[in-house]
């Protein structure tokens, strides 16, 4: 941490002056809604731009439609705003937890060699809904864990079926020179909670093709299973599309004429559509909430890169393009349809909004960075509960956005590119300069961006950051001075 702290106030003088250290916001248990808790469809695709749908400028622009993804922004709200992180593990920990994925030890995705993933003693979101009495089911890739103990049966859901790292280790088994005495193959994996989960096969590019059609598959059965319990459900759909190799299902390989990525929306569109179809046919429309999204900016890897709209960058970086991403939501009756907002909001948020609309719990015990916008979503407000946030590429604080004005400590265009320390903080405005290519001189926004600084340092002093690779178990007061 010390290491991370002087990299952070190392932005010149100017941080030592103007930082203002604030003990970390308190968090506090939550009331139930007064109505019916509702079901909660959380769709989470895998590095989709900010300009890949059509309700943001892309879908027949990228080569195929999207009308039942686009439904949602008709039938519900559009955040222009909507932030993640800027890795795929950190992303997925900060929705998992409600705190900045730096503090979970999973600022970074793992390559092997650590004890990888979160430690059973963080809080997940499907802890919370599983103790608030909803059923809990996660399908998709993971990312956060992937042995036994740390798996999404071993965080808070009753069942689950995926991936436990990610998608381009699909490749492994057809490269050259491979072997999986080397390298063991990543497996496609299900389990149940109380129970081991089990290996069902590898996972290589013809399984990848088939993936998502499976995901939705699972997604759609516990959908309709849980509506006729009567219980209320939290379905977690993590899309692996269109994370590379962006390989399509055989059903849609060809289907538009133009080409695998318009192949690979089309087919996403259609699972889309699947899950709200069965959310109708059970007949749980109005008391279901639905949301789509992604855990960070496009894809970078060329023949699969992806497109951020008018942003530039993509994952991995701390630009608008990296962190940016399409959020959709829909719940009749309680969000206004065809509202749009440009308001700040982050995939942290997400902990405390759907705890709040079930009425379920938030830890106490700990720094917990997610703001509460359920007013905001459900119009009571205009304005987010969120003005700014830190931004972090693995360990490095590079950057904060406040408002509409980005404040960079270093400099990084491209995941390739080592970050660069810039002389000075460098001052954007993203009305005028949405490309960050222009430097504003409103050097006043650094007050309001270090007393965001502060507030995370002062915390991390309180509470040590959890390193990356700690084993379980874990428990804070062995970390601290």
């Amino acid at each position: 941490m010390n290491t991370t702290r002087s990299r952070i106030l190392a932005a010149g003088a100017l941080a030592s002056v103007l930082a203002l250290p604030a003990a970390p916001r308190p968090a506090h248990a939550q009331p139930a809604m007064p109505d019916a808790k509702p079901n909660i469809v959380f769709i989470l695709t895998d590095n989709l731009g900010y300009g890949e749908i059509g309700c943001y400028g892309g879908g027949l622009t990228r080569g195929a439609a999207t009308p039942r993804i686009d439904s949602l922004a008709k039938s519900g709200l559009r955040l222009l705003n909507m932030n993640m992180e800027t890795q795929c593990t950190p992303s997925r920990a900060s929705l998992m937890t409600g705190r900045w994925a730096i503090r979970s030890g999973c600022h970074s995705v793992p390559f092997g060699g650590v004890a990888d993933g979160l430690t059973r003693w963080e809080v997940t979101i499907g802890e919370a809904l599983s103790d608030a009495g909803y059923a809990t089911g996660y399908y998709g890739k993971w990312h956060l864990g992937s042995h036994d103990g740390r798996l999404p049966n071993d965080q808070g859901f009753d069942e689950w079926f995926g991936i436990p790292r990610t998608t381009d280790e699909s490749l492994w088994p057809s490269a050259p020179g491979w072997s999986p005495d080397i390298m063991p193959p990543e497996k496609i994996t299900e389990g149940k909670k109380g129970e081991k989960s089990r290996e069902l096969k590898v996972y290589d590019v013809e399984q990848r093709r088939l993936m998502d059609a499976e995901i939705t598959r699972r997604s759609v059965a516990f959908i309709e299973k849980q509506a006729k319990s009567g219980k209320p459900f939290f379905a977690y759909v993590s899309l692996t599309q269109p994370h590379l190799p962006t390989e399509p299902n055989p059903a849609f390989k060809g289907k538009t004429g133009n080409g695998d990525w318009a192949d690979v929306l089309a087919e996403m569109d259609s699972n889309v559509g699947q899950m709200l179809d069965a959310v109708d046919k059970a007949g749980v429309r109005d008391n279901t909430i639905v949301i789509f999204t992604s855990d960070n900016g496009p894809e970078f890897f060329k023949p699969w890169d992806g497109w951020a709209g008018p942003w530039r960058g993509q994952y991995f970086t701390a630009l608008e393009g990296g962190i940016r991403v399409p959020f959709l939501i829909r719940w009749p009756g309680k969000i206004t349809a065809d509202r749009v907002s440009n308001e700040i909001v982050h995939g942290v948020d997400m902990f405390a909004t759907l705890t709040k609309f079930a009425g379920a719990k938030v830890p106490t015990d700990r720094p917990f960075d997610s703001l509460d916008q359920s007013d905001f979503l459900l119009g009571k407000t205009e304005k987010s509960a969120r003005e700014g946030f830190p931004i972090f590429c693995a360990e490095r604080l590079q950057a904060v956005k406040w408002r509409n004005w980005k404040l960079h400590f270093m400099r990084q265009d491209t995941m390739f590119d080592p970050p660069v320390r810039n002389p000075v903080p460098t001052i954007y405005n993203l009305y005028t300069d949405p490309r960050e290519e222009k430097p504003t001189p409103d050097s006043w926004v650094v007050g309001p961006v270090l007393k965001i600084v502060g507030e995370f340092e002062q915390s991390a002093k309180q509470h040590p950051l959890i390193p990356m690779g700690t084993p379980d178990p874990y428990e804070p007061s062995a970390t601290r001075p």
